[in-house]
């Protein structure tokens, strides 16, 4: 089963990967979809905020990140890693509880990083936000930083992420019962 998605003015064909029982989600990956992830950059950057740094979590929202601050020439840009590697040093931390990772996980941001946060502004940026987990700690390491949230951007706001006010986004996408059927 899949469910047709129109973006930035491209058609993506997104698999239904089932939750649980009751619950299926469309799996949208940008990762190795450059075509895609330069529209979606480029898209967001039209209606984003004023800011000085970008942050987002480790993993899906890599390629975003890069190519949002390679097209607004932007010298750096911050990720919450999934894990704290032996390389970063002193490192903040929370809890984060996404949709899509069946158990809690902790993000972490590099010390040296969040000292250039602070006082700054900050667009947190993600490529889906459905139950905003990783949005809400992505704007606790911010504010931990000490920067001001510019912003809250994703490619796609999923079920009652769409009702959000707080967040920019290009596109709504459904959520699905256990047959495939979009819920309402």
């Amino acid at each position: 089963m899949h469910y047709s998605l129109k973006i930035s003015g491209l058609n993506r064909n997104l698999p239904l990967c089932r939750i649980d029982e009751h619950l299926m989600i469309a799996a949208f990956v940008i990762l190795g979809d450059p075509e895609l992830t330069v529209a979606c950059a480029r898209d967001l950057l039209k209606q984003a905020p004023d800011y000085d740094y970008l942050l987002g979590p480790e993993s899906k929202a890599f390629p975003l990140l890069h190519e949002m601050a390679r097209q607004r020439g932007d010298q750096r840009y911050m990720v919450a890693r999934k894990e704290k590697k032996l390389y970063m040093g002193e490192t903040l931390q929370v809890e984060d509880r996404s949709i899509t990772t069946s158990h809690v996980q902790t993000l972490f941001l590099e010390r040296k990083d969040a000292d250039l946060m602070k006082g700054k502004k900050v667009l947190l940026v993600d490529d889906v936000v459905s139950s905003g987990g990783s949005m809400q700690a992505l704007e606790a390491l911010a504010k931990e930083a000490g920067a001001t949230i510019a912003g809250k951007m994703a490619i796609l706001a999923e079920g009652e992420a769409t009702r959000r006010t707080d967040l920019i986004f290009l596109e709504s996408l459904p959520l699905f019962d256990g047959k495939g059927n979009i819920l309402t």
